[in-house]
Formats: structure tokens, C-alpha cells, sequence
């Protein structure tokens, strides 16, 4: 697997670390700006001659688009981040604000009812979900109750990504966590062999006797590292002074915890499918991975950032832009 460990001899002068461009979707004149250097627009789909990835721009709840996207092949893994319905750095916007309670079930239902379709009959589906403490953590349960009544799915696991950054709070807990929920249909692939960190094994001391035999813990175990539980410590949230950086795209997830659900998730030459694109983690993770991707999402200014990673990892290994801007024409 690529390394993205930062090159000190490439990095910028650290006075000059930061951000080239705001939030994409919160700065309607930026978001003008780029528009016209996208190069799909509604409905269209671009396809990769190299791996056979597929991006578009899309609705993830209109059925008939996904299945359009998806083609012919059915996607063993699927893995979503939507919005969570969450007012977000403090900012309310279209792409990632708050709507009514009901409408955003209403819009979790429509986007499952397209999706679920599509994928293979032994499926594993893994939906990033956030948790509105002030209404009751709202979706999460909401979901959870509705994931229910989907006939063969059945809930495998809930997952929580440690974020190392929290926000700051004088009357309550940090908050640092992310939740993952993880589905399957049918019996799909788990590769245990891929569910390993890259935390060493410290821990050892005679505790168990096996067949006579006094033995430590790490004798037992497959591997000199320690297996990813359900919940990841080990996994750098992204921000600027990482390579796998994407300027103005404010939900981005780390390519490793990406690059760990596919890798024990799917086996090589396996579609992926990913409804909302945003700054094009799956596809990237997909094509170091050996899978092929299937990825949309309903603006086109991230669907342009999706296809221009995955060309910015060919040309020059980057996996993302760290702090240079993404659309150096209107730098």
C-alpha cells in the first residue's frame, strides 16, 4: 500500500500552512467560481479507461439515476457518509445544515429505498451518522429504527472513530467521536487478515495455559499489531497540514479508517459504491485498494474534486492537496 507519510522536502514553509479556500459549501461566490470547471454536470457520468471507476453527479434518492450509475455490476460494499442533519463550525447550510426532523428521515428513507436495490445479495453497508444531542441525537436512532425494517439486513457492529481534536466544553464532555454503522445482507466478505492497526502489540504477561503449556498473549495472537475493534483510536482526523488534505471540503474522513472497511470489507476487483462523493475518499481508497469505485454526488463542484484526486494520486502519488488549492485555475 502507497505510503502518505509526509515528505518534509515537499512540505511548505509552516508560516504559509493553511487553508488556500474557505468552505465550499458555505460560500455561495467560491462555489460560483468553480462551477464552470467542472466538468459533468447533472445526470452526467464520467468514467475512468484506466480501472473502470465511475463518477457522476447525482441524486442518491432518485432510484433510477443510482441504478443508471451503478450498471450492470453489483456492488459488494457500500459505504455512505451523508449529511447528519447537524449544524456544522457553526454554520447552517444546503449541503450540511439542519432541516426538519422529518424531512430528513423522509430524505434517509428515499436515499436507502434507492441504494439498497443495487447492491449485491451479500452486502455490507457502512453509513457514517452523526448525533444531534440537542434533539434527542437525532438520526442515529431514527435510522437505526428504520435499517429494521429492511428485510436481510441485519445490524453487525457499531463503530466509533476517536477523533483526536474535540471540542472544547466547560459544562459538559468533549466531544471526539464519529459513529459508523455497519450492516450486512446475505454472508459477505470479511478479511480479518486486513482488520489489523498498526499499533504494536505491547502488552504481555503469562495469563493463560494451553495444553500444559504457559503461554502470553501474543503467541496466540495472527499478527504483531493489534486488531481494530469497534473503536478506532488510531485513525488522524484530516486537516491541513496532512497530505491527504482536500481543501474546502469540510466532512472529508480519513483515508485509512476509508482504506480499513474496504480492505476488510470487499476483496480486489470488487465494485464499491459510494452515494455521496463529497471530497472523493472511497474512489481513492478504492484505486489503491485494487476495487473499482461507483461514486456521485449531487453537486458537481465535488464530483470534479473526486475525479481530480484520483488524477492528482496518478500523476504524482499525492493523496490530496495538503494546503495547495484544488482548482489552480482560479487560485
Amino acid at each position: 500500500m502507497p505510503s502518505d507519510r509526509p515528505d518534509r522536502r515537499q512540505m511548505p514553509d509552516r508560516r504559509q500552512m493553511k487553508e488556500p479556500i474557505g468552505r465550499i459549501d458555505a460560500d455561495p461566490d467560491l462555489h460560483a467560481r468553480l462551477l464552470p470547471h467542472c466538468r459533468l454536470r447533472p445526470g452526467d457520468v464520467w468514467e475512468d479507461a484506466v480501472a473502470g471507476h465511475r463518477v457522476g453527479v447525482a441524486d442518491a434518492t432518485e432510484a433510477a439515476s443510482v441504478q443508471r450509475i451503478a450498471g450492470p455490476s453489483p456492488p459488494s460494499l457500500c459505504i455512505a457518509d451523508p449529511p447528519y442533519n447537524v449544524v456544522v463550525g457553526a454554520r447552517n447550510t444546503r449541503a450540511l445544515g439542519r432541516t426538519a426532523m422529518q424531512a430528513y428521515d423522509a430524505f434517509s428513507r428515499a436515499w436507502l429505498d434507492a441504494l439498497l436495490p443495487v447492491l449485491a445479495g451479500n452486502a455490507s453497508l457502512y453509513v457514517w451518522l452523526g448525533a444531534d444531542m440537542k434533539n434527542g441525537f437525532h438520526p442515529l436512532p431514527e435510522f437505526c429504527l428504520d435499517m429494521r425494517t429492511r428485510p436481510g439486513w441485519t445490524a453487525r457492529n457499531w463503530i466509533t472513530l476517536r477523533n483526536q481534536r474535540g471540542y472544547g466544553t466547560q459544562k459538559n464532555w468533549m466531544w471526539v467521536r464519529q459513529e459508523l454503522l455497519y450492516y450486512v445482507r446475505g454472508n459477505p466478505a470479511f478479511h480479518v487478515d486486513a482488520a489489523y492497526t498498526d499499533i504494536p502489540k505491547t502488552l504481555r504477561g503469562y495469563y493463560k495455559d494451553v495444553g500444559g503449556a504457559r503461554t502470553e498473549n501474543t503467541e496466540r495472537g495472527k499478527a504483531s499489531t493489534i486488531r481494530a475493534g469497534n473503536v478506532w483510536i488510531d485513525v488522524q482526523q484530516v486537516f491541513y497540514r496532512l497530505h491527504e488534505n482536500v481543501p474546502g471540503c469540510y466532512a472529508q474522513k480519513p483515508l485509512k479508517a476509508i482504506e480499513r472497511i474496504v480492505a476488510a470489507s470487499s476483496s480486489p476487483g470488487d465494485t464499491v459504491i459510494d452515494p455521496f462523493a463529497h471530497s472523493g475518499t472511497t474512489l481513492l481508497a478504492a484505486e489503491r485498494l485494487g476495487r473499482r469505485a461507483v461514486t456521485f454526488d449531487l453537486d458537481p463542484v465535488f464530483a470534479e474534486i473526486t475525479i481530480r484526486r484520483l488524477e492528482r494520486y496518478r500523476a504524482s502519488g499525492q493523496t490530496g492537496w495538503q494546503c495547495t488549492h484544488p482548482f489552480p485555475e482560479v487560485a
